[in-house]
């Protein structure tokens, strides 16, 4: 016997609240980016200006910012995905009486506070001589995507069966072969989500990229940031990111449709 159950007027009224508190500012934003008005205090008619501009040659340090951001992310996320990988491997096959200051070491870049890690290692990278550019930034993503990466592929770990490693190596498979055949299409979707969640840390990143930038390496946050105390054309920012904005929803689209296209072609 199955019991319905009954939706509290109260759940759904929160729910719906909720709902609009998330999504009501970025509607907000995608219809600015179509009003005329300069300042989208009041609404002046639609209008394609804004995608004009950004598409223009005078939007062209908007671009390059963009470009410098999608670099640093994706090599930040894949140096993440192989780096945080191996460390989750590491934890959950081998215990020793560390254990507890490994995962310490995990945890610690996301739970300290952001301005904690730019200024520690905009000191590190100052004490070291190291030029601060678009590497230095590469590296500092890096200290705090692979821990996301590692969480990720250690919730995958926890129902991994072993045994499967064994009856590879039984049946004749070396180690490099049962890694890449074995252990790696098993745990990736946990990689996959582990390196989406460090690409878009990373591109979206402002503190840290902050204190280590040097000159001339502004990413897009930085120079979302900078446009907003001198830029009179506001509205260009409101279009980029609904571009943007139309991208990732196309990615985690694609990624929910993956497992479903697997399943039926099984």
């Amino acid at each position: 016997m199955t019991l319905a159950r009954s939706r509290h007027p109260y759940a759904t009224f929160a729910t719906a609240l909720a709902l609009v508190f998330l999504y009501f500012p970025i509607l907000v934003l995608v219809l600015n980016s179509f009003n005329a008005s300069r300042y989208g205090a009041t609404w002046e008619g639609w209008s394609f200006q804004w995608y004009r501009i950004l598409f223009s040659a005078h939007s062209r340090d908007i671009w390059e910012a963009l470009q410098r951001s999608v670099i640093v992310a994706t090599f930040a996320s894949v140096v993440s995905m192989v780096l945080g990988t191996g460390a989750a491997w590491v934890l959950h096959r081998y215990r020793t009486r560390l254990q507890q200051a490994h995962f310490g070491l995990i945890y610690l870049p996301i739970v300290a506070p952001d301005v904690l890690m730019g200024i520690s290692l905009a000191i590190f990278f100052v004490a070291l001589d190291v030029e601060r550019n678009l590497t230095a930034i590469t590296v500092a993503h890096i200290t705090f995507c692979m821990s996301y990466v590692s969480l990720a592929v250690l919730s995958r770990l926890q129902d991994f069966d072993l045994s499967i490693v064994d009856a590879a190596r039984d049946l004749g498979a070396n180690r490099w072969k049962a890694v890449w055949l074995v252990i790696v299409p098993l745990l990736a979707p946990g990689i996959l989500a582990g390196g989406l969640l460090a690409f878009t840390l990373s591109i979206d990143d402002f503190v840290i990229t902050f204190f280590v930038k040097g000159v001339g390496s502004d990413t897009l946050p930085l120079k979302i940031y900078g446009m907003t105390k001198h830029t009179k054309e506001m509205p260009v920012i409101n279009a980029l990111s609904t571009l943007l904005l139309t991208f990732t929803f196309a990615i985690v689209w694609w990624v929910q449709r993956l497992p479903r296209a697997r399943a039926g072609a099984a």
